[in-house]
């Protein structure tokens, strides 16, 4: 069971994940200025997690030096462009965070042997099987399960004449904020080694991050209806995603991050859209295509291959034997008394 946790925490994450896309994207159709919610959302989790970092954290929390700080605000840059963003390019994660990872040698790959060719194989299976969910319509239609949308997001028509006519900007944007989230990933895990203590080091992204939009929104959200707060879909997005995606997630992925390494952390993307489509066809009255499932079924293929390639990543060899001193020194001792005794004779 001890095992098992990661890969039951990083399930979980994927979910937390979904639950906030479909929330934000909600609540952007609604108005819901962009800055705003990014700052609000790290705000919370600052004002959460910092009196558990302080308390918990007092005697392992390393000093602070300004290379450290450094990279913490870089990290807390790339964080607020994470895949909260809901598109099919998020399955280009995976892949990304793989040749990153090669390049900077923080994954070790043996082609030659068989659980290298599985890791490669089931990366490539990971994407292509996204792929295929994504943008592979054709093939027979399966009944739906719910008749008609218990939510509806794209009630307003001009929102989706918007999202069609530009829908070439928002890939190329969208695409531009899953290198950056591969690229946090990466970077996630350097931190770790030099900042062990979790919990202190995402108060300080959430704080960095929340303090970068704040000043963005002086020039880019002047507009101070826009930081108003009412009771709606809006405040349980903004508290959502403080409580949930920018406080429990972050401090999870940096858990896992540290222990498995950033690809394991990448190679459970793709379930986002395994676990999107179950919520679409039950809420959205959605009807998948047969080419649909079979994408899921090698998406969750292709990431058993990884994990069973990643398996033995942490687990070092066992060194050669060593000669206790102690029968060294007995073995001197018993010679010495020997020479001594043969010289007495």
């Amino acid at each position: 069971m001890k095992g098992r946790r990661f890969y039951i925490a990083m399930v979980l994450v994927q979910i937390i994940y979904v639950v906030g896309n479909i929330l934000i994207k909600m609540s952007l159709a609604r108005g819901l200025n962009q800055l705003v919610f990014v700052a609000y959302r790290h705000i919370i989790p600052t004002i959460l997690l910092g009196p558990f970092a302080y308390i918990l954290e007092r005697k392992q929390r390393p000093s602070l030096s300004i290379s450290i700080v450094a990279k913490i605000f870089v990290l807390a840059s790339v964080a607020y462009t994470s895949p909260t963003v809901a598109s099919a390019l998020n399955n280009v994660v995976p892949s990304l965070t793989f040749v990153l990872a090669l390049l900077l040698q923080m994954e070790r790959v043996k082609i030659r042997s068989l659980r290298g060719q599985a890791k490669v194989a089931g990366t490539l299976m990971c994407i292509g099987g996204s792929l295929m969910f994504s943008f592979w319509k054709g093939g027979w239609l399966l009944k739906g399960i719910a008749e008609k949308p218990l939510i509806n997001i794209n009630s307003d028509s001009a929102w989706s004449s918007v999202h069609k006519d530009n829908w070439i900007k928002g890939s190329v944007l969208i695409l531009t904020s899953q290198i950056a989230w591969s690229s946090w990933l990466i970077l996630q895990a350097v931190v770790s080694k030099v900042y062990p203590a979790h919990l202190s080091l995402n108060t300080m992204i959430c704080f960095f991050a929340s303090l970068q939009c704040c000043l963005l929104g002086l020039f880019f959200a002047r507009n101070p209806t826009s930081w108003r707060l009412q009771w709606d879909v809006q405040l349980l997005t903004i508290v959502y995603c403080g409580v949930f995606t920018s406080g429990l997630v972050y401090f999870v992925q940096t858990w896992c991050i540290s222990n498995k390494g950033p690809v394991f952390s990448s190679m459970f993307t793709p379930l986002q859209l395994v676990i999107v489509a179950i919520f679409s066809a039950f809420a959205f009255a959605e009807r998948l295509h047969v080419v649909s499932l079979v994408g899921a079924f090698v998406i969750v293929v292709g990431l058993y291959c990884v994990l069973w390639g990643k398996r033995n990543d942490n687990v070092e060899p066992a060194g050669p034997a060593e000669v206790p001193k102690d029968l060294d020194e007995i073995s001197m001792e018993d010679g010495m008394h020997l020479h001594v005794d043969e010289s007495k004779d």
